[in-house]
């Protein structure tokens, strides 16, 4: 409180006012310049300690093992996005659609508190410490907690994240494959990564933007814009996302969990954190998360933080399977790796499989330094959501139809590679 005085002839007052911060902030982004926090409500949830933590969960996860510079975060990500949402809707209020002031301000929640449910090295945590909990079900569940604490006041947001809003082009700005989630880890990780061909021209394509029919449409004029974007995803996908090197070192993550969490299913006692040594021990549904809200504060003291202390103190454990897996991460000693066109051939296992051997491996050791995979490249899901045009006639068409580039059809297909990946020159201690 401030304690204000005024004097009057004859008279000396003492009132107090309350001081109101201003939390209308501009934060200053490399990639769009200048990000505005435009209300009271954004600020605060940019503040509370669910957000705060995507500070320390990195956008990329390994890909600085191949890309030095993807060092950014899902925080840069999610105000991105939000910025991203801002510009949409001043678009199409310029078109002459009306769209609401709390409307405005639900959407750039929903795409803010989009990435909550991502944990350290995300789709690596989830296969390995949470498997059949997805990312997008515990954003959910952070999001409602939100909710409850701030007295109700993201019951819009949520419900345009769920696609429950009566206005459905709202959730399709949030998820959809022409989304602003999308379009801002494109440009994000182009200009991290240095990958130039991930460039998508946001602006434009913003431009391009209107409604149709309660849908999200493009139009007609905006058709070479689409292409870009959805050009530029494909390349990022084989470039960044999918690079080998990358597969390599999530592989060797992911060993390293699984070793951990036996050992720890075995009564070995691990360093780690008190919130991660948790999910290590156990096993969580989603039912867990939504009953259990202190389930959820320990999902929310992770990050990388935690994993990155954890297999630098297990570089030096007895076991000699931890030990060699967190020295080759920590090391850039990473599997190495080979793709194929169909899954590898029993003779090409084998053959691994020997050359593991004969350096020292355990046959009982196997799995952890020779696994196989699968990488699947869909740059354009035509039959699961569509991107329409809309033409000059107003017809709303499919990208693939509205395009007379044959490419455009091309991205509808589905890529699969397959690959083998093997700890070439591992040695395990005491072996």
């Amino acid at each position: 409180m401030a304690r204000l005085y005024s004097f009057i002839p004859g008279l000396f007052t003492i009132f107090t006012e309350k001081i109101v911060l201003n939390k209308r902030k501009i934060i200053n982004d490399p990639v769009y310049g200048f990000i505005s926090i435009s209300s009271d409500l954004l600020f605060d949830l940019v503040e509370h300690p669910y957000f705060q933590r995507l500070r320390r969960i990195k956008q990329l996860g390994l890909a600085d093992v191949v890309y030095p510079g993807a060092l950014h975060t899902r925080f840069h990500h999610a105000l991105g996005a939000m910025h991203l949402m801002s510009q949409t809707l001043r678009a199409l209020q310029e078109k002459g659609h009306l769209i609401w002031g709390p409307e405005i301000e639900a959407a750039q929640i929903a795409i803010l508190l989009h990435d909550l449910g991502h944990g350290p090295f995300s789709h690596v945590l989830e296969s390995v410490l949470m498997p059949g909990v997805k990312h997008e079900a515990i954003t959910l569940a952070l999001m409602k907690d939100l909710n409850r604490q701030m007295n109700g006041r993201l019951d819009m947001a949520i419900q345009m994240f769920e696609g429950t809003y009566p206005r459905k082009f709202f959730h399709q700005m949030v998820s959809s494959q022409l989304d602003m989630d999308r379009m801002d880890y494109l440009n994000r990780d182009s200009f991290y990564t240095g990958v130039i061909e991930g460039s998508i021209g946001a602006d434009r394509l913003i431009k391009m933007f209107d409604i149709s029919h309660d849908q999200l449409v493009v139009e007609e004029k905006g058709l070479l814009s689409i292409e870009n974007f959805l050009h530029a995803r494909r390349l990022m996908y084989w470039q960044v996302y999918l690079h080998k090197t990358l597969l390599s070192a999530q592989a060797m993550l992911t060993q390293i969990l699984r070793r951990a969490r036996e050992l720890s299913n075995d009564g070995r006692v691990l360093f780690a954190t008190p919130d991660f040594s948790r999910f290590i021990v156990n096993t969580y549904s989603l039912a867990d998360f939504e009953n259990n809200p202190d389930l959820l504060q320990s999902f929310n003291a992770l990050d990388d933080n935690d994993v990155w202390a954890s297999v630098k103190g297990w570089a030096s454990h007895e076991d000699p399977v931890l030990s060699a897996l967190c020295k080759g991460l920590l090391d850039r000693k990473l599997f190495k790796i080979s793709f194929f066109d169909a899954f590898p051939a029993p003779e090409i296992l084998e053959a691994k499989s020997r050359e593991l051997l004969e350096s020292g491996i355990r046959e009982e050791d196997l799995s952890y330094f020779l696994l196989t995979g699968e990488t699947t490249n869909w740059a354009y899901e035509k039959e699961q959501d569509p991107i329409r045009v809309k033409m000059k006639t107003g017809e709303l068409l499919d990208i693939a139809d509205a395009s007379d580039i044959p490419t455009i059809e091309a991205l509808t297909k589905i890529v699969r590679k397959y690959y083998v990946c093997w700890g070439k020159n591992v040695s395990l201690r005491g072996s």
